[in-house]
Order: structure tokens, then C-alpha cells, then sequence
């Protein structure tokens, strides 16, 4: 350990943007949890970690640098395999957690060169800023040489590492793994995918935050079907009850109506006209270039089915007619 109580933490993030993308999309599309990865959720996380290993408080460690490397379609071809509102939409995420991005020409081939850049940028940071700790969100044995070089300078290395495995939608089954002589060699190493899961953290506040969805989170919910109870007013309303909770759920697989209730950066929640819990939506439900189009309080129908974690629309349309009664 690394004792320094009143001694400032300075703590550079460095994230492999590919490889935070397919963990954030297994989280949102494979894991119970049906939910993305938040990045002012794990900043935080990151800060919590480094004072418990340096054995200091968490003011005195403060994030100083936080950096995303990642390869990037054109605007046109983004836009042709509509990604476009969804990349832009992220980014915005990554300037409002000050995270400065960096971004390389993506082709057929893949990414050319990122992980170079990355590795290269994190070293000269570390030598000028002189961090304390320089946490690397990434799982490639290829970073090797970059934290040995950090272990030079006297920087301590985190990695925050996930393991996972899922069948994807031909049948196919893809699996990701943190290099364990990556893990070998830095100072902190941390299985998120161990920490996320472990059942002594189900009720942790600082990793339920991890995630964008507060529906996760096991505080107890009220159906409004209750609400009565709780009113000041004596008499009973049942007209809205009826409404809020039907009895019967709808049909898998018909088409209801709603109003969109939120949006986040690739999903929103729709409430239904028919009552009852708000539906999940990702935005991959609608049609190409739709997406884009969504505001808050307009009117969509949608197909109804049920998942893992509650009620999902796998199909969502934007009205034509707004003021189409139902």
C-alpha cells in the first residue's frame, strides 16, 4: 500500500474506447443487469478504489486527466448503418465527464494504429502530469510494454478489466478476456466482472451507479395502483387506478400506443396509454434515421413483450398524427 493521507492522488484515465464499447453493449444487450456502463459512475468508482488502495481519503484523490481512444466511422457511412445519432450522442456523454477523445480513420480493415497512440499518449502524460495512478481501461496483453514503462516511472498502474462470454444473435459464441500478464504486472488490478457480480454488492450504491438505468436498483417500488394509501385525501379515485394498473397485462407481441417518457444516450422509456409499468426501449427498436427524431412527451406505438428485467418494446414507430387518439 501506498499511504498518503494528506498527499494528493492524481489519477489519469485512459479508456480503449473499442473495448469499452463491446463491455458497455454486453451489459446493455446480455447481462441481468440490461443496462450501459455510466462514465460519472465509474470516475467515481475509479476515485473510491484509489483511496481505499492508497489508504487515503477520496478528496484527496481526484481525477486530473481522463482520456478515450477510439477508431470512427466517416459522418456518411456512420450515418448510412445508423450510428451516427448513437456515436454522437456518446461523445457528448464523454465532453459533458471531461473526457478529451481522440479518434483515428476506421475502414473495412478495422482500427489501424489506436492502441499505438493510446499507449504512446498515456506514457508522455504520465512523464508531464506526473500521475500517481493511471488507470487503463482496456484488456489487451499488447499494453504490456506501456506498463512497464509506467512501473519506471514510479506511476501506479489500475487496470479495470472485464471477463464475459455470450451467444450473439447467429448462434455465435463471443467471449472477451483481460490478459492476465497484463493483470500480473500493474499495481491495482480489479475484475470489474467480479466486483459487479459478487452478491455482497447488490445493494452498493457505488456500484449500482456503474450503470445508467435506476430501475436496477433494489429500492422498493410503489405501483401507482397504491397511490390512494399514501393520499392525504380520504376519498378514493378509482378511475385513475384502474387506468395506471390494469389487471391484465397486454398481449406479447401486440402493438400498444405511449407517449415517450425519457431518453438516455441509446435507449428510452415509453408510458404506456394503457397504464401500468413505463416499457424499455433501445433505440435500434426503430426504423434507420429515427432515432434521431425522438423528443420527449411525443407519441409512438410499439410492439409489447417481456424481458429478463420487466417490460421491453423489441419494435417502436413515431406516429405521423400526433394528436391520433387512441
Amino acid at each position: 500500500m501506498f499511504p498518503n493521507h494528506q498527499k494528493l492522488s492524481r489519477i489519469g484515465i485512459f479508456y480503449d474506447g473499442n473495448y469499452f464499447r463491446r463491455v458497455s453493449n454486453f451489459y446493455s444487450n446480455s447481462h441481468p443487469r440490461r443496462a450501459r456502463i455510466s462514465i460519472e459512475g465509474l470516475h467515481n468508482f475509479i476515485r473510491s478504489r484509489v483511496a481505499r488502495e492508497e489508504e487515503t481519503d477520496i478528496k484527496f484523490t481526484q481525477i486530473v486527466d481522463a482520456h478515450y481512444f477510439k477508431g470512427r466511422f466517416k459522418a456518411r457511412e456512420a450515418e448510412e448503418r445508423d450510428i451516427l445519432y448513437q456515436e454522437r450522442s456518446f461523445e457528448d456523454v464523454l465532453m459533458y465527464e471531461g473526457v478529451t477523445t481522440h479518434f483515428l480513420p476506421k475502414g473495412r480493415d478495422g482500427e489501424k494504429g489506436i492502441d499505438v497512440w493510446l499507449a504512446l499518449e498515456a506514457f508522455e502524460m504520465a512523464i508531464y502530469k506526473r500521475f500517481d495512478v493511471l488507470a487503463l481501461i482496456a484488456a489487451d496483453g499488447d499494453f504490456l510494454p506501456l506498463v512497464r514503462k509506467l512501473n519506471t516511472l514510479g506511476t501506479r498502474v489500475m487496470v479495470l478489466g472485464w471477463d464475459f462470454s455470450f451467444t450473439d444473435n447467429n448462434g455465435i459464441l463471443r467471449e472477451t478476456r483481460t490478459s492476465q500478464m497484463l493483470l500480473n504486472e500493474v499495481t491495482y488490478p480489479v475484475r470489474m466482472d467480479e466486483v459487479i457480480d459478487d452478491p455482497a454488492h447488490e445493494n452498493s450504491p457505488l456500484v449500482n451507479a456503474l450503470f445508467h438505468r435506476p430501475e436496477y436498483r433494489p429500492a422498493p417500488t410503489f405501483s401507482p395502483a397504491f397511490t390512494p394509501a399514501f393520499s392525504p385525501i380520504p376519498t378514493p379515485a378509482p378511475a385513475p387506478v384502474a387506468s395506471a394498473a390494469p389487471a391484465v397485462q397486454p398481449e406479447i407481441g401486440s402493438i400498444q400506443y405511449g407517449r415517450i417518457a425519457n431518453l438516455k444516450e441509446t435507449y428510452g422509456f415509453i408510458t404506456p396509454d394503457a397504464g401500468g409499468d413505463n416499457i424499455f426501449f433501445p433505440f435500434s427498436s426503430l426504423p434507420p434515421g429515427d432515432a434521431q427524431k425522438l423528443r420527449q412527451g411525443m407519441r409512438v406505438s410499439f410492439e409489447y413483450t417481456l424481458g429478463d428485467r420487466g417490460p421491453i418494446a423489441p419494435k417502436v414507430w413515431i406516429l405521423v398524427n400526433q394528436d391520433q387518439p387512441v
